[in-house]
């Protein structure tokens, strides 16, 4: 196992490090038929941006520069994250079982465990604030003494990039490529650090689901939680999108490349042909200015894509007029 976010050893990510991969257990295919994919819609008409670093935050390794003009053709992209409630309808529909519930485990927080002590597998190598929990999956997202009583609006979790993508087939829809996802995050404010402008606080007040505290031993909880919040929690940005960064990493459609955008083309780019993780964007509500602050609308990490953890999740798009 290795952290995926582990590019650079002055900032590594808050991510949790990927399972290994057991032979036989990909996830069964799953029809390609329309499903009912009910999360709002923001119309995009594409345009031209300026994507990667402009602010000098970037984390060394990650690849956010240089800065590169890149334009988009139109799409459509949910508003929110796709919630508990949505992926059950998917599950329902199809008798879908994600990779956590196939290997029997995945990544959980350690302040977030719910799990009998024999569950837990103890702590990964390099980011022990995280653990390898028996019976943690989308359903369980603490381990098997938790459920989603009172968690159908939050973000579903534990889901690796694979499930993703069979839940996209299902609802006839996609990934964001990275540059979509950037584009649709700075809801229209170029060059801005953050959806809403470069001030992380407004007179005080947080605009988003991040670290407070000391981590990884103690949050605050300032901005009102611990680990997820309902999709629809603080403002939305200039587009109308809620929570593209804090609260879950939310996968992209492109294989990582830290040395990508000095070679990527200026029209709807798609990222390295090959690679070993798929990029995530976004941060989590585990981010913190002390270890991990890629709670950006630039910031990249990557993690493989048979992985699933406690505070990654994923959003859809579809192309217009094509």
């Amino acid at each position: 196992m290795r952290d995926p976010g582990g590019m650079s050893d002055e900032h590594p990510s808050c991510c949790a490090p990927p399972r290994p991969v057991t032979e036989g257990s990909s996830p069964p295919p799953v029809s390609s038929e329309t499903g009912q994919h009910g999360v709002e819609q923001v119309v995009l008409d594409g345009g031209e941006f300026a994507m990667g670093d402009g602010t000098g935050d970037g984390n060394a390794g990650d690849g956010e520069t240089p800065v590169h003009r890149v334009r988009l053709a139109p799409y459509s992209i949910d508003a929110s994250s796709v919630t508990n409630a949505d992926f059950d309808r998917f599950v329902e529909a199809t008798g879908y079982r994600t990779e956590a519930e196939i290997f029997g485990f995945s990544a959980v927080f350690h302040l977030a465990l719910a799990a009998e002590p024999d569950e837990v597998m103890g702590p990964a190598a390099g980011t022990p604030w995280w653990a390898g929990v028996r019976g943690a999956d989308w359903r369980h997202p603490g381990g098997s003494r938790s459920d989603l009583d009172g968690l159908d609006d939050h973000p579903v979790v534990h889901v690796s990039w694979n499930d993703a993508v069979a839940y996209c087939r299902w609802a006839g829809r996609r990934l964001p490529t990275e540059a979509e996802w950037e584009f649709a995050s700075r809801g229209g404010l170029e060059g801005a650090r953050y959806p809403w402008g470069d001030d992380l606080r407004d007179d005080g007040v947080w605009r988003c689901n991040i670290w407070q505290g000391q981590f990884p031993g103690v949050n605050t909880e300032d901005d009102g939680y611990l680990t997820t919040a309902p999709v629809r929690s603080f403002e939305p940005n200039g587009f109308g999108l809620w929570q593209t960064v804090g609260n879950v990493w939310e996968w992209c459609a492109d294989w990582f490349g830290p040395r990508y955008y000095k070679f990527s083309p200026d029209a709807d780019p798609q990222g390295p042909s090959l690679g070993a993780a798929r990029v995530m964007r976004g941060g989590s509500y585990l981010c913190h200015d002390s270890y991990c602050n890629r709670y950006r609308n630039s910031a990249r990490s990557s993690n493989t894509p048979e992985s699933s953890m406690g505070n990654t999740g994923f959003r859809t798009v579809t192309s217009i007029g094509t």
